[in-house]
C-alpha cells in the first residue's frame, strides 16, 4: 500500500467535503461539487476500501464494539488539517468506554484512525 497516495487521496476527499459544506443548496455550483465528491468517494472506496475496512474491523474488535464497520468514507472529519471534534466520525458502542459517546475518525497527515471520547480522550488506534 502506497501510504503517500492514500494520504493525498484522503486529503482531496476531505477538502471536497469541506468545500461542499461551505455551499448552500441554491448555489449554482452545489450539484457539481456534490457530484465530484461522490465520484471521489467511490474512487477512494474502490482503491483503498478493502485495506481500510480491514483496519477499521480490527479497531472495532479492539474496542470490543458491536457497531457495524462502515465504508471508510463514513469516518471522515469535516476539515483535513484539524483534530477531530467529539461530534465527527462514526459513533461506536465500546465496552472500553461504557456510557460515553465514542467516535472513530479517519484522518490524514499521516493516515490514521483516531478515537474521540468526549473532550478528554483522543487516542490514535491505527496508523497506515
Amino acid at each position: 500500500m502506497n501510504t503517500e497516495e492514500l494520504n493525498l487521496a484522503l486529503v482531496a476527499l476531505i477538502e471536497k467535503k469541506a468545500e461542499l459544506h461551505t455551499l448552500k443548496y441554491d448555489d449554482a455550483r452545489y450539484d457539481e461539487v456534490e457530484e465530484a465528491l461522490h465520484d471521489l468517494e467511490d474512487d477512494f472506496n474502490d482503491e483503498y476500501g478493502d485495506f481500510l475496512e480491514t483496519a477499521l474491523d480490527k479497531v472495532h474488535t479492539d474496542l470490543k464494539s458491536d457497531t457495524d464497520v462502515l465504508l471508510p468514507t463514513a469516518y471522515l472529519p469535516s476539515n483535513p488539517g484539524s483534530t477531530p471534534t467529539p461530534k465527527e466520525g462514526v459513533w461506536v458502542d465500546s465496552e472500553k468506554y461504557p456510557g460515553k459517546e465514542a467516535r472513530i475518525t479517519l484522518i490524514p497527515n499521516p493516515v490514521r484512525i483516531m478515537l474521540t471520547v468526549g473532550k478528554q480522550v483522543q487516542q490514535e488506534l491505527w496508523k497506515a
